[in-house]
């Protein structure tokens, strides 16, 4: 008997998909590891904490770095995430070439509520695997900033993060790419209705 396998993608595969329209603009998809995956919808907290971020990251990161929102980094061979936010190294032609790699990552940001889990479960390994230092989660569910560093492997093959920092939403902390630059919390979570 004859067991049917899914078919995994390649980044090629799933960038020609692109060229040929096979997917729609207003599709919210990202390929992980081969598979496309359908994102889930975004709530009214999950939407404020990324309007406070479009207003509070811009104003901090300047010219210093280049910043991404909901655009892809490509992680060959089979992998293309759009996090929420991507802070990167500045290059001439603004990516204009090809989408980033880790190698241009300074700092992945994930907004999570109803996504928690995938964020951290799939998106922690892929990222730490990637070689990508430096991974936020915005956890909206607990009320606090996950901070992830220094990526590594077991002796299983897992990957994941040395460094997890709670940071809660009354404090301040410096963005890991540039410590002269801090970001208040208070500014970027949404407050919670008393309802």
């Amino acid at each position: 008997m004859t067991i049917a396998q899914a078919k995994r993608f390649t980044l090629d595969e799933y960038h020609k998909l692109t060229e040929l329209d096979f997917f729609h603009e207003d599709d919210h998809i990202e390929l992980i590891k081969g598979e496309i995956i359908q994102m889930v919808a975004k709530g009214t907290a999950h939407a404020t904490c990324l309007r406070h971020l479009l207003r509070e990251l811009p104003k901090l990161v300047g010219d210093k770095a280049t910043l991404q929102c909901q655009a892809p980094i490509s992680i060959p061979p089979n992998s293309e995430p759009e996090p929420d936010f991507t802070i990167l190294h500045n290059q001439d032609d603004n990516y204009l070439s090809a989408h980033p790699s880790p190698a241009d990552v300074l700092l992945v940001m994930e907004v999570a509520d109803s996504s928690l889990s995938y964020d951290q479960d799939i998106k922690i390994p892929l990222y730490a695997q990637a070689g990508i230092s430096n991974y936020w989660i915005f956890n909206l569910f607990d009320n606090y900033l996950e901070c992830y560093s220094e990526p590594y492997q077991d002796n299983h093959g897992k990957y994941g993060y040395l460094n997890k920092r709670i940071v809660l939403p009354n404090q301040v902390i410096s963005l890991p790419c540039f410590s002269d630059l801090s970001i208040d919390l208070n500014k970027v979570f949404p407050l919670k209705s008393n309802s």
